[in-house]
């Protein structure tokens, strides 16, 4: 029986990897919270004395490059595509920014459609420089990745199953292992028309935990390793490659487009 019984647990847990979730959870509420900070994009380019691009040059199997950034029709535009001639060199490209200011505790939001292409995915996500060293991230306390969405799901499975994002947290020094990186998958959520339409992802970070939104709707919540962050982290908006890409070079492109950034706080406690 304790077999039969483990067999089914195994299964469950292969199913939920498989087949997203809707979020379910309670319906986002700001009270408290005041706008700090929003960008509409609605200028004829980025504005570099808010936003920086994000580590410029090689970058996995491509490179990221500030050209591959614009801003149009009153959004931010990611494009990756294969160049021969672009600026680090033949390769493919993709790009990343991430505010000049860094932020601590608050309601983060991305209005956006996600790029749809076997490879390049699209990623709102928090990170501190330490969020990766055992001492330093002490378990997430003193720095953490915080994925609020990673659309990557096209590179794997086929429609509808790809219409779903994951929301995951990384950091180290939640045991002794120093070189390990910790892990916790959130959750993997269906999101209908992902590629299509624009729908927002959100975080807020309390000093108790993290709490997923998705179109204004709990997704998720957790206070994985040791605590949450408790130092400021930037703020990234950027489209993601692998390690390796297996699309077309021909004529190929893919876009993530942004309609807002928008960063809520409460007032400091007197």
């Amino acid at each position: 029986m304790d077999r039969i019984i483990a067999w089914i647990m195994v299964a469950v847990s292969a199913l939920h990897a498989l087949f997203p979730a809707a979020p379910r959870g309670e319906t986002l509420n700001l009270d408290g919270y005041s706008l700090v900070f929003a960008d509409e994009f609605d200028g004829e380019a980025l504005d570099t004395d808010v936003w920086y691009h994000r580590g410029v040059g090689e970058r996995r199997c491509g490179f990221n490059a500030a050209e591959q950034v614009r801003v149009a029709d009153g959004k931010l535009i990611v494009r990756g595509e294969y160049l021969e001639n672009g600026p680090y060199g033949a390769g493919w490209y993709t790009g990343a920014v991430a505010l000049r200011q860094k932020y601590q505790n608050g309601y983060f939001e991305i209005c956006c459609k996600c790029n749809r292409d076997r490879d390049y995915w699209s990623a709102f996500w928090l990170q501190s420089g330490t969020s990766y060293d055992h001492e330093q991230s002490a378990g997430g306390v003193g720095g953490a990745e915080i994925d609020i969405f990673e659309a990557m799901e096209s590179r794997y499975f086929p429609s509808p199953l790809n219409n779903s994002v994951k929301s995951t947290i990384y950091c180290n020094g939640t045991d002794v292992l120093t070189e390990r990186i910790d892990r916790q998958r959130v959750g993997k959520y269906y999101v209908p028309d992902l590629y299509t339409a624009f729908h927002t992802f959100g975080l807020k970070w309390t000093q108790e935990e993290y709490i997923f939104y998705i179109d204004g709707v709990e997704s998720g919540r957790t206070s994985f390793g040791k605590g949450v962050s408790a130092v400021p982290e930037e703020v990234i908006v950027s489209m993601e490659i692998p390690d390796k890409m297996h699309g077309h070079k021909d004529g190929f492109s893919t876009e993530f487009e942004v309609e807002y950034v928008k960063i809520w706080q409460t007032e400091p406690a007197a």
